[in-house]
């Protein structure tokens, strides 16, 4: 629900954030106040991590560097002298080592495989500069307890799991670029000169002067003249911005773009390498030839642009009957049934076998089951092909799509789906999927926006790759000058996990510690198995660089995770103690953290080890056996850039897991939710002084932390008995800004409930707290909540769980407090500063004097919006925010 309404005129606008989804700033923000809250947000992530002295990264981040001119200014601290390293210890050398070596300094060993391997339990492995081809994932099992494995002292080893081509590039098409005409074409048809997308260049005569007038304009990628039999529209020249080509048939009207020429160069690979899932040149990513182009690539988040709306094409509707028929199973027992919400919301576990969930593995989902409810509640489903419209893919009917790759956003853009394309009728254009759609938990009957990629026919734009894997030809449009150069570094990822460690609960791998290496170069996972955790919408693949199961106090520490194309941790199953701190995240295809544990749902616990079950579907709802992870520490992170494929991606996702601390981490540019709770499952964790910003950039909902909570579990984490209930989540002391269609910071979906948010500066949304759809005992309080649309939208309670909103610092966009619970179970709220713009506030229907001479909102006042000094000053007081000293959090 978003309640964004304009302040009074005396207020300035043209604030940069908040923004909605097509990328316009939203009105009502004063533009100083988000400037300064943007300076105070690159204060803070700078005391929050030190060692990242002036942090780039953030600065550019929030924008500093455009229309809130600031310096960047900060230096890491020195280093601390490193530990003398263990005498015993083996070190390894890509370059100068050979694995016939016996690992001491001075005659290393070449893998790091054959170093773990040769390692005594607590041994400890140094791995010395250079890049460490990893073939296969390196097995670190309980016989391994103790082992380190880390950087020598200086350097920083990458731990990669790509191949180096040796590619010999020579010309395949090489044309330089000219200006391209189409008449009877449109390529701005329902679009608005608004200067971002699309400009007005004036009444011109003819196409060729507005042609001209594109041509002056360095932004001008596309032109579209209306020629005089157009109305009020008639001589119109209005241009493209954003290097997009929505082509549409429609007489009277001449468009015309920059044909991109083409610089295209092959080089046969065969031999080297099976496929080229990706590429990676000099280090940064090639983008897989595809349509539409991105002009950034791969690496830029588009926002909402860069695909083809889902109305243009005609979708397949799903084939119910493909799969075997669906088993329902509902836990009728009567201690498990959580009653604490009305209408029978989320009181029993619930899930469905089989029928189209088998697509997962293990093939079941909350979303398969009986009646699955909550907000927009239907089976799961996915369209089984689609018929793109006339114009909808202008380099189409395609030769050959035995390659070729549909990307597919769930509408409401919830998820998007990958698809593979089983069968493609060129005369009609209609493509039959195959593999895919099991990358998303929710479903529809059709897709939303779409791209193509990895089809010959569109290796059209700087940047992008196609590899053809009969031939063994890699078809490279170089981003250049010229053909690629003989010292180009061509990396193409391969290996999806770098290190396994894994155990079992009854023989864990203990006190594992990976220290101060990079890791890179993992091939993407999205058409990998994957399965849905619990009721929440994520599915998620159980696969990582790092991939942890079975261990208990593993640390990954002062490493670099950097362009993996899948997930970079994930912690599976039964894991205890599991801290990942003081590392960076960047350009992550999947999630940076991810944490998902089992319950016996199935016969067996699916990917990757298949082991079997017993007493399920039955034992489905029982947390109790330990089978998750617990007590894992996020600690002094940075993340950006995830989702760069699997859009419902998230800096950390948890579910089936339990007693979290996630705190001291700054987390920015991502696609969808920055932190997500998949479930209540155990609950006790703990979201403390972090910084997150610029989530949900390419999709709607959400916002820097969101949670569910549909489907009930049995575990021991609330009192240490047996209980239906989660033990209470704090989340507090945390800077969330939502500034990407804003809805909320602290997004308490479905069923949400025990939930402690407090302290924390909350700017943007469109309200401060939520809850729905079953949601209850939310306590909200001392917060400060800056221009949001209205203090809170809650729902219908049982008296005893009802939600609190008490002594917090409201500036609000509108003059309505909001969906207060005014009867029944009331919403309890006291002692709350608010402000709006006329310093009027109604709250239940009445003006807040009489709405409190009813009993609500005790010792609460209404006034004024204050300057944004001051504003900002009471966040600086509530996180302990300080110019020129750190603040340390644990």
């Amino acid at each position: 629900m978003r309640v964004l309404v304009a302040l009074a005129p005396s207020v300035a606008l043209a604030a940069r954030w908040p923004m909605d989804t097509a990328g316009n700033s939203l009105e009502g923000v004063p533009a100083t106040f988000d400037c300064g809250m943007r300076k105070l947000a690159y204060t803070f992530g700078k005391q929050l991590l030190p060692r990242q002295g002036s942090f780039e990264s953030l600065f550019l981040a929030l924008g500093l560097n455009e229309d809130c001119p600031t310096e960047m200014s900060g230096e890491a601290p020195a280093e601390p002298a490193p530990a003398a390293l263990p005498t015993d210890s083996l070190f390894v050398d890509p370059t100068r080592g050979a694995d016939a070596n016996p690992g001491t300094e001075s005659s290393p060993l070449k893998t790091v495989a054959a170093g773990v391997a040769k390692a005594a339990r607590g041994g400890t492995v140094v791995l010395r500069a250079g890049r460490h081809q990893i073939k296969e994932a390196v097995e670190i099992g309980a016989e391994k307890s103790g082992l380190t494995v880390r950087a020598y002292p200086g350097e920083k080893p990458e731990v990669s799991g790509g191949v180096e081509l040796k590619a010999e590039w020579a010309p395949y098409k090489v044309v330089e670029p000219k200006w391209e005409e189409y008449t009877g074409l449109n390529v701005v048809y329902g679009g608005t000169a608004d200067n971002k997308t699309i400009r007005d260049l004036g009444k011109q005569t003819d196409a060729a002067h507005c042609q001209q007038q594109c041509e002056a304009d360095k932004q001008c990628t596309g032109y579209t003249w209306h020629d005089g039999n157009q109305g009020a529209y008639a001589n119109f020249c209005w241009g493209r911005l954003d290097g997009q080509w929505p082509a549409r048939q429609q007489a009277g009207h001449t468009s015309g773009r920059l044909g991109p020429g083409a610089n295209i160069y092959k080089a046969n690979i065969k031999g080297q390498v099976d496929d080229v899932p990706g590429l990676q040149l000099d280090g940064a990513r090639a983008t897989r030839a595809r349509y539409p182009n991105l002009p950034g690539g791969i690496e830029v988040s588009p926002g909402y642009d860069g695909m083809i709306p889902g109305g243009s094409g005609v979708w397949t509707p799903p084939q119910f009957n493909k799969y075997p028929t669906v088993q329902y199973f509902t836990d009728n027992v009567t201690e498990h049934n959580r009653n604490n919400t009305p209408d029978n919301w989320f009181q029993h576990y619930m899930i469905g076998t089989a029928g189209l969930c088998t697509v997962y593995d293990p093939p079941v989902s909350y979303w398969c089951s009986e009646n699955p409810s909550g907000g927009g509640a239907f089976a799961f489903r996915t369209p089984s092909g689609v018929a793109p419209k006339d114009g909808a893919l202008p380099n189409s009917p395609y030769a050959d799509v035995s390659q070729l790759m549909f990307n597919v956003w769930r509408p409401a853009r919830w998820a998007n789906w990958m698809f593979e394309v089983d069968q493609y009728n060129q005369t009609s254009n209609n493509f039959t999927f195959g593999k895919g759609g099991n990358q998303g938990a929710r479903g529809s009957n059709s897709g939303g926006d779409f791209f193509v990629e990895n089809v010959f026919e569109e290796l059209d734009s700087p940047g992008e790759f196609f590899f053809n894997r009969s031939t063994g030809d890699l078809y490279l449009f170089y981003n250049g000058t010229g053909a690629p150069p003989s010292s180009l570094d061509v990396v193409v990822p391969q290996a999806k996990v770098l290190f396994n460690v894994s155990g079992t609960q009854w023989n864990p791998v203990s006190n594992v510690t990976f220290d101060g290496l990079t890791f890179r170069a993992t091939r993407y996972t999205y058409m990998d198995p994957h399965g849905v955790p619990s009721g929440g919408d994520w599915a998620l693949d159980r696969i990582g660089a790092v991939f942890l199961q079975g261990t208990e106090g593993t640390t990954i520490q002062n490493g670099m995770f950097e362009r993996l194309d899948g997930n970079a941790v994930m912690i599976s199953g039964y894991n205890r103690n599991t801290t990942v701190q003081d590392s960076d995240f960047a350009y992550i295809g999947g999630n940076a953290v991810a944490s998902w544990g089992y319950t016996n749902e199935t016969e067996n616990t699916g990917f990757p080890y298949y082991t079997p079950n017993t007493n399920f579907p039955q034992a489905g709802v029982d947390g109790t056996d330990g089978n998750h992870p617990r007590y894992n520490a996020i600690l002094r992170n940075s993340a950006r850039e995830v989702g760069l494929y699997e859009k419902q991606s998230s800096f950390y996702v948890q579910g089936k897991t339990a007693e979290s601390l996630i705190s001291g981490n700054v987390f920015f540019n991502g696609p969808r939710a920055g932190i997500n709770a998949n479930d209540g499952f155990g609950g006790g964790d703990v979201i403390s002084h972090n910084l997150v910003f610029s989530t949900c950039r390419e999709s709607g909902d959400h916002g820097p932390f969101n949670s569910w909570d549909r489907q009930p579990f049995l575990t021991t984490v609330r009192t240490g008995e047996p209980s239906m209930l989660m033990a209470w989540r704090e989340i507090h002391h945390n800077f969330f800004i939502d500034n990407y269609s804003p809805q909320e910071d602290v997004d308490n979906d479905d069923g949400s409930a025990y939930y402690r948010t407090h302290d924390n500066f909350l700017v943007y949304g469109g309200q401060g707290m939520k809850n729905d759809f079953g949601g209850h005992d939310n306590h909200h309080y001392n917060n400060t909540y800056a221009f949001v649309g209205q203090a809170m939208g809650v729902t219908k309670t049982l008296v005893g769980h009802e939600d609190f909103f008490t002594g917090n610092s409201v500036v609000m966009l509108g003059t309505n407090v909001g969906g207060v619970e005014c009867s029944g179970a009331t919403t309890k709220l006291a002692n709350n500063r608010y402000f709006t713009s006329d310093a009027t506030l109604t709250e239940c229907g009445k003006p807040l004097s009489q709405a409190q001479e009813m009993g609500f909102d005790t010792n609460s006042t209404v006034a004024a919006i204050p300057q944004d000094d001051v504003i900002l000053r009471w966040a600086e007081t509530l996180l302990g925010i300080v110019v020129g000293r750190s603040v340390v959090f644990v």
